[in-house]
């Protein structure tokens, strides 16, 4: 009778650390890229973005713009009426405006993605913070990125969940 106990009781304690390990082991997963853009908070970065990206466009115009008012003056019959060190000098400087202009677009999306990186960054750590949040609500052990699998159960998908908590339709 005692071995029979025994066993029992070692059976239920095996079977109580496989329900706990099983419990801990949940896995959910998430696509940040549908999340994201549902947060108020992207539309207001994006639309910065756009009249970012469009003053950045206007600059390149106003450049160019520049570039051949100048250039218009210099191939003109009037540059008579500057010295020759005068017209050294504005050749000079529409040389750096070429190179300038030339570097214009290499410059322009680097300032583009710091502007986005800078804009998105916090989005995406709320968004990120709100996914552990929910995952520790529910018992999630782990949460992949859904554009990772190639195959899920939908019940695992987090974001509904993530969703309600952040008050998103």
């Amino acid at each position: 009778m005692k071995k029979i106990l025994t066993v029992v009781v070692v059976v239920m304690g095996l079977v109580m650390a496989g329900n706990s390990t099983k419990a801990q082991s949940k896995i959910g997963y998430i696509s940040l890229s549908e999340l994201i853009p549902a947060m108020p908070e992207y539309k207001k970065a994006d639309t910065a973005l756009n009249d970012y990206q469009n003053a950045l466009g206007q600059n390149f115009e106003d450049m160019k713009r520049e570039y051949y008012e100048q250039d218009s003056l210099l191939n003109s019959k009037d540059t008579s009426k500057y010295t020759k060190a005068q017209l050294e000098l504005k050749r000079k400087n529409m040389g750096e405006m070429l190179i300038k202009l030339q570097n214009w677009q290499q410059q322009a999306q680097q300032l583009y993605q710091q502007k986005q990186q800078d804009l998105i960054a916090p989005i995406q750590k709320k968004a990120v913070e709100t996914v552990q949040a929910v995952a520790k609500e529910n018992g999630y052990a782990y949460v992949l990125t859904k554009e990772a699998l190639l195959a899920s159960p939908p019940a695992d998908d987090l974001l509904p969940l993530v969703k309600k908590k952040l008050g998103l339709k």
